[in-house]
């Protein structure tokens, strides 16, 4: 049993599928996607966007292919790419068959609105042979016509019901390299749906609250929501929808990652909101911090509190520490320690010397455990 057992998350088990080189699902670390939002016909500043969401941490990107020149620009997309690319479908199934042959990882469609079942046979065909998975994708705005007349509006029990009839479209196909998901921009919504689903099937399932919103607004809304979802240990991917760059919509993933222990990357910051205590420009700094710190994927945690009532304490919990103190002298704890002081200025550089140094030493160890493990 866990030292902290109220920390503890019991994760769904769901069957693992491939989404190229990456696992989804099973024993899988939780996977932080994105979607690019340039025409993708665009091939250099669609690269370049998806050059920005790698550096974000981006475990896998989606593209939308809407045309021909879309997917005629996929093949040069995938290659440029370190990480697997998702063609996104709708209506056109011909886009399936060429996204697959282009080399997409996985198709995100919605096989009830492909068409005819040979369409639909097309598909799954060319997905087999390309080695592609599929991502069933069903959306509260936009459920077929014969589910919203049966229950009067989007709910639960209809999101579920479209997406058992669409694993049914690729399960008698002898498909099952899919997993699926059930957004609504209503959280009550979203989180009711998956929760029937994860009961009903056993794919993984990929989580999101979908028109979330702007950044602040979005992000708050899929922290709830996803969040909520990855607490009750349900879910293997992410996807956080924002009204703004890509790259920040991975960040925000990693953030609810972080907050609920399952995965950790880069720096976790522990800050105060700061009040008339604070030593120093408690908000200014950790905004220069977060930014400055964005190169460091190994996990570590870095706590910045502006006075001596909750710093010390803090501190004794995290890698490095800093509390702000009186005439511009600040303490700084090193793994909980109490190591020495620092002054205002070069304070910031100081900080992130000492993380990059941390990170150097953590990266280092792990390398040597690897070792002597082989």
């Amino acid at each position: 049993m866990s030292i902290r057992p109220w920390r503890d998350i019991h994760r769904r088990q769901s069957r693992q599928i491939m989404v190229g080189n990456v696992p989804v699902g099973g024993d899988a670390p939780v996977t932080v996607q994105t979607m690019t939002n340039t025409p993708t016909s665009d091939v250099r500043a669609t690269v370049d966007q998806i050059r920005r969401c790698e550096e974000a941490g981006a475990d896998i990107i989606r593209v939308s292919v809407p045309d021909v020149e879309s997917s005629a620009a996929l093949k040069q997309i995938v290659r440029a790419s370190r990480v697997p690319i998702v063609a996104d479908i709708h209506f056109h199934y011909k886009r399936a068959l060429e996204a697959a042959d282009a080399g997409a990882a996985c198709l995100r469609i919605n096989p009830g609105n492909i068409g005819s079942a040979d369409r639909v046979n097309e598909v799954v065909n060319a997905a087999k042979a390309n080695g592609c998975s599929i991502r069933i994708g069903v959306n509260a705005g936009s459920l077929e016509r014969d589910l919203l007349e049966k229950y009067g509006e989007p709910c639960p029990e209809a999101l579920v019901e479209s997406a058992l009839d669409h694993i049914k479209l690729l399960q008698d196909r002898d498909f099952h390299e899919y997993k699926v998901a059930v957004k609504a921009s209503d959280v009550f919504l979203a989180v009711a749906a998956y929760q029937q689903l994860a009961e009903a099937v056993d794919c993984p399932l990929h989580l999101g609250i979908t028109e979330a919103g702007g950044l602040i607004g979005g992000t708050v809304k899929s922290s709830i929501g996803i969040g909520s979802l990855l607490w009750f240990g349900i879910g293997d991917t992410i996807r956080v929808s924002l009204s703004a760059e890509p790259e920040e919509e991975i960040r925000v993933g990693f953030e609810i990652l972080k907050a609920l222990g399952i995965r950790n990357r880069g720096v976790r910051v522990v800050s105060c909101p700061s009040c008339a205590r604070q030593g120093f420009d408690v908000i200014r700094t950790v905004q220069t911090l977060e930014e400055r710190l964005q190169h460091i994927r190994t996990p570590m945690s870095l706590s910045v509190l502006g006075c001596v009532v909750n710093g010390p304490g803090e501190a004794r919990e995290t890698d490095i520490g800093i509390t702000g103190g009186g005439n511009g002298k600040h303490m700084v704890y090193l793994s909980g320690v109490t190591d020495h002081h620092v002054q205002d200025e070069g304070m910031i550089d100081h900080i992130v010397r000492l993380v990059e140094a941390k990170a150097a030493e953590i990266d280092a160890r792990d390398a040597a455990v690897a070792v002597a493990a082989e």
